[in-house]
């Protein structure tokens, strides 16, 4: 099992588009923060005018932590591309590539050959996730300083600075659930493809399409939502009140990570089943 975790890791690392995500997160970031430190000013009178009256601003709102917030944002948007475009050919590349056979020659048993290509996506989003992380709030602190946040989300949080670094790391950890749950996803959809388009573009139509389910208030889609990945993967902004609903953040990460191991089992079962024609 080693072995081949360590084989797919190694194709991963060899694979160009592995670095495509990690070029792109880093250059959003470099981009966002270029764009603030141009117009800081601006931004720092844009929070504060319809404030000014009922609170005396004090010290810089324009910082890091800020910074990483707005970045955060991005996340939803922009990083399940980035890493469905790798995840999504963990398995369709090998049958359009002719080697499954190959492999299935030698002694391997199909359920580490599964489990080893998952927990190389899990691998890979961790790594995403990680760059995403140092890159964002180390590089925000660096150039822009620290202080307090000041959050608009549901109501006006102002967090103090010693309240804030211990959020952060939360978000991320819940940020890698969220992706690893796509992840999971275009595994599971890449398993019943023959190329690597397929799967990425049905990921991608999947997460626009339940995005907007869970957007719009339709009474319709009332009881479509709970069952929804796209319903939780914002639960990361409830580390950013006042006080952090634990109970609603823990139910939303187990809610996800039941559809990893959802999209786990379907793909390990439909693979069994499969016909290696290829």
């Amino acid at each position: 099992m080693i072995n081949i975790l360590k084989i797919e890791l190694y194709k991963i690392a060899k694979s160009k588009r592995s670095y495509i995500g990690i070029f792109a997160v880093i250059l959003i970031i470099l981009i966002a923060q270029a764009a603030m430190l141009w117009e800081g000013q601006s931004m720092h009178e844009f929070l504060t005018k319809n404030l000014a009256d009922a609170f005396y601003m004090q010290g810089n709102l324009v910082n890091g932590y800020l910074m990483t917030y707005i970045v955060l944002n991005f996340l939803w948007v922009h990083v399940p591309l980035l890493i469905v475009i790798v995840t999504g050919d963990l398995f369709s590349g090998e049958a359009h590539g002719g080697t499954f056979r190959l492999l299935l020659t030698r002694p391997v048993s199909r359920f580490k050959l599964v489990t080893a290509k998952f927990l190389t996506a899990l691998v890979y989003t961790f790594i995403l996730m990680a760059v995403f992380a140092i890159v964002s709030l180390g590089l925000g602190v660096l150039i822009f300083g620290k202080g307090d946040l000041m959050v608009i989300y549901t109501s006006v949080n102002i967090l103090p600075e010693h309240d804030i670094f211990w959020r952060f790391m939360w978000a991320f950890g819940f940020g890698f659930i969220g992706m690893a749950t796509v992840a999971s996803l275009s595994l599971l959809l890449s398993s019943m493809s023959n190329n690597s388009l397929s799967p990425i573009l049905s990921t991608m139509a999947i997460i626009i399409l339940f995005t907007l389910i869970t957007t719009f208030d339709f009474s319709i889609f009332k009881y479509i939502k709970p069952f929804l990945l796209t319903n939780y993967l914002d639960s990361w902004q409830l580390l950013f009140g006042l006080e952090v609903d634990k109970a609603h953040l823990i139910k939303d990460s187990l809610i996800l990570i039941l559809h990893i191991i959802i999209f786990y089992s379907v793909t390990l079962f439909y693979f069994n089943k499969k016909d290696i024609l290829s």
